[in-house]
C-alpha cells in the first residue's frame, strides 16, 4: 500500500513541476526540506502525532514553510497533511527524485561485488551500463558481498543481472537434484 501511496502522490508532484516548468526548482526545494527534516526528526513526530489535531497541523506547515518554499510545494504538504498522508512524505519524496532522473535519462544503478573493483573496472561497468540501457548518465553505487563469492550483481530499478557465482552454484545444485541416480 505505501507504494501505491508513494507513487500517486509522488506522480501527481511530478506532473505538477513539469507542468509548470518547474523540475530543477522543486528538486532543489525538496533536497533542502529533506535535509532540514532530516536534522530535525522531531517535527516529523510532531506532524505524525496522532492527538494532534489536522488544522493545528495545517498552521505548522504555514508557519514554518509557507514563503519559504514555492507554494504549490506548501499546498502539497497541506494535503499531505489533509488526507492524513504526512508520514508518507519520504518515500513520496524519493519517488518524485526517481521521476526526475527517469526525465532526465540518469539511471540509478547498484552493483554488488564480492571485493573491491578498481576504478578501471567501476569506469567499464558504467560504459557497458549506458552501452546497454536508454540512460545518457549512471549514478552509481557500489557495494562489497563476499557471500556472492565472485562475479557482479547490478540493479537498475527493477532490473537485476545476477551473475554472480554464489547464484550460478546454487543453479548448478538444482540442477544437479533433479538428476535421478540409478
Amino acid at each position: 500500500m505505501a507504494k501505491l501511496v508513494s507513487q500517486t502522490y509522488g506522480e501527481a508532484l511530478f506532473e505538477l513541476a513539469k507542468e509548470q516548468d518547474k523540475i530543477d526548482a522543486f528538486t532543489q526545494e525538496i533536497d533542502a526540506i529533506s535535509e532540514v527534516l532530516a536534522e530535525n526528526p522531531d517535527f516529523s513526530k510532531l506532524m505524525n502525532h496522532p492527538k494532534i489535531d489536522k488544522e493545528d497541523k495545517l498552521e505548522i506547515v504555514d508557519n514554518v514553510f509557507l514563503g519559504r518554499i514555492d507554494k504549490e510545494l506548501v499546498g502539497f504538504l497541506r494535503l499531505l497533511v489533509t488526507k492524513g498522508r504526512y508520514a508518507d512524505l519520504d518515500s513520496i519524496l524519493q519517488y518524485f527524485r526517481n521521476a526526475v532522473k527517469e526525465e532526465k535519462g540518469i539511471g540509478v544503478a547498484y552493483v554488488k561485488s564480492a571485493a573491491t573493483l578498481s576504478d578501471r573496472q567501476k569506469k567499464q561497468i558504467e560504459e557497458k551500463l549506458l552501452e546497454t540501457t536508454k540512460y545518457t548518465n549512471m549514478e552509481m553505487h557500489y557495494s562489497i558481498d563476499a557471500a556472492i563469492i565472485g562475479g557482479l550483481v547490478i540493479r537498475i530499478g527493477d532490473h537485476v543481472v545476477d551473475s554472480s557465482i554464489a547464484t550460478k552454484l546454487n543453479e548448478l545444485k538444482k540442477q544437479l537434484m533433479k538428476i535421478q541416480l540409478a
